[in-house]
C-alpha cells in the first residue's frame, strides 16, 4: 500500500437501508473515521426551525458540506476512510426529486467521484420513518437507480444485504481484499 494513501469506501444506497450504522461499525472495526451525511444535520435543522424540505439551492451547500467534512476528518483517518454518502448521492437525489434536472457542478463532482470502493447496501431491512425520509414505496426502484449509476460511471462495488452482523462480515472481507490489492 503506498505511504499516506487512504481508501475512501461509500456506503450507497437508497434511504433506510443501514449505511450509517454499517459505516460507524466498519469504522469502529478499522480504528478510522467514518465521515456523517451532512445533508441528514443540514436538512434536520432546516426541517426543525421551518418544517421547510430539501429545495434544489440546497443541493450545491449540501454537496460541498459533505466535501469539507470528509476532507477534514480524511486527515485523520487510518488506512481507510467510510463515507456515508457522496455527490454521486446528491445527483441522484437531484434527479429523482427534482424531474430529472442536475446541476452542472454536481454532475462534475459526482462522474469525478474519486473513492475507491462502494457497498451499495440491499432494501432487505426494514424501513424507519424520520422527519427526512420521504419514499418507503420506492426502495427497489430507488436501489435499482443507485446500481444503475454505479455501472453507468464503472465505479467499484459490492451489493450487500442480509442482518447487520452478516452485511458486517461480508463488508470486512471485501474490504481487507482492496487493502490487501493497494
Amino acid at each position: 500500500m503506498k505511504k499516506n494513501k487512504v481508501l475512501k469506501i461509500v456506503l450507497f444506497g437508497p434511504e433506510s437501508t443501514g449505511k450509517t450504522t454499517l459505516a460507524e461499525r466498519l469504522a469502529a472495526y478499522y480504528k478510522t473515521n467514518w465521515v456523517p451525511e451532512y445533508a441528514r444535520e443540514y436538512l434536520q435543522k432546516k426541517w426543525d426551525y421551518s418544517k421547510d424540505a430539501c429545495s434544489l439551492e440546497d443541493l450545491p451547500i449540501i454537496m460541498k458540506g459533505q466535501s469539507n467534512l470528509e476532507d477534514k476528518l480524511l486527515e485523520k483517518s487510518n488506512r481507510l476512510i467510510f463515507c456515508d454518502t457522496n455527490s454521486v448521492v446528491t445527483q441522484i437525489w437531484s434527479e429523482t426529486h427534482f424531474n430529472g434536472y442536475c446541476s452542472k457542478e454536481i454532475l462534475y463532482n459526482a462522474k469525478n467521484s474519486n473513492h475507491d470502493f462502494y457497498l451499495l447496501t440491499d432494501i432487505d431491512i426494514p424501513w424507519k420513518k424520520d422527519d427526512l425520509r420521504d419514499r418507503p414505496n420506492e426502495r427497489s426502484k430507488m436501489l435499482n437507480i443507485f446500481k444503475t449509476k454505479l455501472d453507468q460511471y464503472k465505479f467499484p462495488y459490492k451489493l450487500i444485504s442480509g442482518s447487520l452482523q452478516t452485511r458486517i462480515q461480508e463488508s470486512i472481507k471485501i474490504i481487507d481484499k482492496i487493502i490487501l490489492k493497494s
